[in-house]
């Protein structure tokens, strides 16, 4: 492994990801690394994302470190908070901190074929290098803006439901949701009691299944701190549970959540909102989403379900399609994320000067969502085709081959390893067969920016196997898929 360097690993992203790859080099002996995080804390989505409701979808007994069980997790899915204090004590306990710039957002990452490594610029000029870099970004990184015309004309305030502006008091004020997917389903029973009146404006329906998220009994918590064990055996009847489901392919197992889905629909009292309610896509077409106070919100007099189209924006309000106009102090945008561009935020070059962005041209690839061909001692966690399950199982398979691949240039002594061209084409060209197979996704469902990248329509996010699957695939022994460099490239 390359020295003359300024450290070994540089980390992009100081969240679960970027958390847990630096715990496993420590452990490993490797502390000359450096996670760079353009946030002024740690913990990526969940320092940013602080909406009312905000929570995981997964159980946390499984959304958690499988070295680092919490026992006693308040609830069955933990909220916003909660989880941001679980990564602030692993950062703690496991010395990450002293690693950690803050403030420190990437601009460029350029592979010098001389010197063998990478350096590093950041958004305030500072020059790094290393010998490797891994990409923690993940998908959920940079938000998106609806394209609407007027949008900057709106008198009233406006935010992004990422970006929740804490200073704007809705009480008694008249608010605009515009998408109603993942954060929405969250936030919105938060602030309906609030309001004077709530238009949420759906493009798509989305199903909503239920959580159970009742808070643990006090007695249920002593018997987790007691017997830790009865946390492994839930975190792996959950394993089991989502490695299943996640897969969408037990048709049996998709009727009954569609059936649930419909029984709570059922709740809502106007018939014609129920019909709005109701998606006309199978389940796992779209991002699953789940909540237990959703659908009551619809019930209430001050709310109001529009699925009318968005014509534009005025200084007053939302205007659709129909000539109806809203009027509104408030609008929160609920659009989601840039789930499919990765990288390509940051200008990363590799061998021989190639670009990243034209690389990806048709949509971002990697071997097993890791490693990109051209781009060598690069890593990337959460990357391309490793959405499934719960992501923290899939990111700590992630980080057990990339050390695999680290131990490689220490031990053989090597300069850099770079994933064979051909390699990379073929588990891709397998990749999209495998998606094809799986029914739901090719559905029309409104998910082609959640899933597909444009314009080649390639399935850059979703693993299409199971969890277990994707660790047999890193657990291979593939040597011989790389190609090594101990001396200047050509």
């Amino acid at each position: 492994m390359n020295t003359d360097v300024d450290y070994k690993v540089i980390v992009i992203g100081a969240g679960s990801s970027g958390l847990c790859m630096a715990i496993k080099l420590k452990e490993q002996g490797i502390d000359d690394l450096v996670l760079l995080d353009k946030a002024s804390g740690l913990g990526g989505t969940w320092y940013h994302n602080t909406y009312p409701g905000a929570g995981c979808d997964v159980q946390s007994h499984l959304y958690s470190f499988s070295f680092e069980p919490k026992l006693d997790w308040s609830r069955p899915f933990g909220g916003q908070q909660e989880i941001l204090q679980y990564l602030n004590h692993c950062a703690d306990k496991y010395d990450i901190r002293r690693h950690i710039k803050f403030n420190t957002g990437v601009k460029k990452a350029i592979w010098n074929d001389e010197l063998n490594h990478w350096k590093v610029t950041t958004e305030d000029g500072q020059t790094l290098t290393a010998t490797a870099v891994v990409s923690a970004l993940g998908m959920f990184n940079n938000v998106v803006w609806p394209k609407i015309k007027g949008m900057s004309d709106f008198k009233g305030k406006t935010f992004h439901s990422a970006r929740w502006d804490h200073r704007i008091d809705l009480t008694n004020k008249k608010v605009a949701v515009v998408g109603i997917a993942a954060s929405a389903i969250q936030f919105v029973p938060e602030i309906a009691e609030k309001v004077s009146q709530l238009n949420l404006f759906q493009r798509t329906a989305n199903w909503v299944v239920p959580k159970k998220n009742t808070p643990y009994l006090p007695e249920e918590l002593e018997s987790f701190i007691a017997d830790p064990e009865l946390v492994s055996t839930s975190r792996e009847e959950t394993y089991r549970l989502w490695n299943t489901l996640a897969t969408f392919n037990d048709k049996k197992i998709l009727k009954k959540i569609e059936h649930s889905g419909l029984e709570r629909i059922a709740q809502v009292d106007d018939l014609e909102t129920q019909r709005k309610l109701t998606p006309k896509h199978p389940f796992g077409c779209k991002r699953p989403l789940f909540s237990d106070v959703y659908y009551p919100v619809f019930n209430m007099p001050h709310v109001s379900l529009i699925t009318e189209d968005i014509a534009e924006i005025t200084e007053a309000g939302v205007v659709t399609v129909d000539g109806q106009m809203s009027e509104v102090d408030v609008i929160i945008y609920s659009t989601g994320f840039e789930t499919t561009t990765y990288l390509n935020a940051i200008e990363v070059c590799g061998r021989k000067g190639q670009s990243l962005t034209d690389a990806w041209s048709d949509g971002a690839q990697a071997y097993l969502g890791v490693t990109t061909s051209g781009f060598p001692n690069l890593f990337m966690l959460y990357g391309p085709n490793t959405n499934q399950g719960c992501i923290l199982v899939m990111i700590e398979q992630q980080v057990k081959y990339i050390m695999r691949q680290l131990n490689r240039l220490e031990t053989e002594n090597i300069a850099w390893l770079d994933v064979k061209k051909d390699v990379m084409h073929h588990f891709n060209e397998q990749l999209q067969v495998d998606i094809k197979n799986v029914d739901v996704w090719q559905h029309s469902c409104g998910n082609d920016f959640y899933y597909r990248a444009g314009p080649s329509g390639r399935f850059v996010t979703q693993w299409p196997k199971s969890m277990d699957d994707f660790a047999l695939a890193t657990g291979k022994k593939d040597e011989s898929l790389y190609e090594v460099g101990d001396s200047p490239a050509n």
